[in-house]
């Protein structure tokens, strides 16, 4: 018998299938999580049993008392083979049995599907199957998240699908069509119809997920913290999207005690973040238990807080690098204004005062006044309206002479 002990998720799923594909029925695959990983393995591993059994790992790394016990019953000639790409679990590369490879030698990112399936056609468990390369070349675009940067939707879908319907079905008919077509791989009409639909409803997740965002300084990330059970991958890039002056996302599931870490900066490892955590993953893109650490961290500190406002997207008066000023507002109340100054750089005022320090940029400036006030742009309307009572100027009357009137009353109005 083989057994194999898998990730939950999309590539996890693909390595499932591929033993299936590769060893029949001799196949028995273990779907697991950080979480109950350890215990599986070791419990397998002690079992005598199961001493002639092949046991394959892949996509997930066991802690270091269980990689332990593996390395003993390699030495005792019996069967352990660990495929991963996580630069998290590098480190089993010192063994015979581990195989670790974030990415080929051509730069090509790599994932545990692609990975295993490399290893069995070498060990010649399997032959070639161009639908199935297809299909694994999704997961790893997914998986990578490069199908963001190449737009392939297709690679997208086919893990929309995959969380669309439950775990036994989909595995049981991407077994079916890879079986029985070898020629290539594509999805139904049917399944896009479905998917269709289902685009929609992550539009409207994520738009009511991004009104409940809350920001924090975690060490020295600014991140910000969001509690959400579904389309975590959508979620997080959406929202560093949105709020790119975050070091990060941190993605909360309470009912599974899960946290996801995303990020779009290079300077940023949301990985090495997340071993603080027990967890690991990809440099943008990790996870975790959701540890006691974790729970005070991330939900105790900040239930108070107040959820974000996103920035005005359809002024026309009060917008980014006005060469007048841009106004700011946070939650309690503070307004700061953005200026240019003489010498070409930008200076923030908050609450009035001029804050010593000058920015070469605009967005250096924002992403200042963002992560130290969580400040949003002001609306036109909102913004219009105070002006107007405070500078006794009709609203009309300040449209058609926006520019000269804040120019020539920024001293009456820097405060408002």
């Amino acid at each position: 018998m083989v057994k194999l002990f898998t990730d939950m998720d999309l590539d996890g799923l693909g390595c499932g299938l591929l033993a299936k594909m590769a060893f029949g029925d001799k196949a028995n695959v273990f779907y697991c999580s950080y979480r109950n990983l350890n215990q599986r393995v070791e419990a397998f591993i002690k079992n005598p049993a199961n001493n002639q059994e092949e046991i394959y790992i892949t996509d997930l790394a066991v802690n270091e008392l269980v990689e332990k016990k593996l390395q003993e019953r390699y030495k005792q000639g019996r069967h352990v083979q660990m495929i991963d790409h996580h630069v998290t679990a590098m480190h089993f590369n010192e063994y015979k049995w581990g195989r670790v490879k974030p990415e080929l030698d051509n730069g090509k990112k790599t994932c545990a599907t692609s990975l295993f399936y490399d290893y069995l056609i070498e060990e010649g468990k399997m032959k070639r199957n161009n639908a199935l390369e297809e299909f694994i070349d999704l997961v790893r675009q997914y998986d990578t998240w490069e199908w963001d940067e190449n737009n392939n939707v297709t690679a997208k879908r086919l893990n929309d699908l995959f969380y669309i319907m439950n775990r036994e079905q989909f595995e049981e008919e991407m077994l079916k069509r890879l079986t029985e077509n070898t020629d290539s791989f594509m999805l139904t009409e049917k399944e896009n119809m479905i998917l269709d639909i289902e685009d929609k409803k992550i539009s409207r997740y994520i738009h009511s997920k991004s009104r409940q965002m809350v920001q924090t300084f975690v060490d020295h990330y600014c991140v910000g913290v969001v509690h959400a059970e579904q389309y975590l991958s959508e979620l997080g890039n959406a929202l560093n999207n949105l709020y790119p002056y975050l070091d990060m996302i941190v993605l909360l599931n309470l009912s599974g005690k899960k946290m996801g870490f995303r990020t779009i900066h290079d300077e940023v490892n949301v990985a090495e973040f997340a071993q603080k955590y027990g967890g690991g993953g990809h440099p943008k893109a990790s996870g975790a238990e959701l540890t006691r650490e974790g729970f005070v961290t991330f939900i105790m500190e900040v239930f108070d807080l107040t959820p974000l406002k996103p920035d005005a997207d359809r002024n026309e008066f009060n917008v980014k690098e006005n060469a007048f000023g841009t106004s700011y507002q946070n939650h309690i109340g503070e307004c700061s204004f953005i200026l240019p100054a003489s010498n070409g750089a930008y200076e923030i005022f908050h609450k009035g005062e001029k804050i010593e320090q000058q920015f070469p940029t605009f967005s250096e400036a924002e992403r200042f006044l963002k992560r130290n006030y969580s400040s949003w742009l002001r609306h036109d309307q909102e913004y219009l309206q105070k002006l107007s009572t405070t500078l006794r100027i009709s609203i009309e009357e300040l449209k058609e002479n926006y520019d000269e009137i804040i120019s020539n009353h920024m001293v009456d109005i820097i405060n408002v």
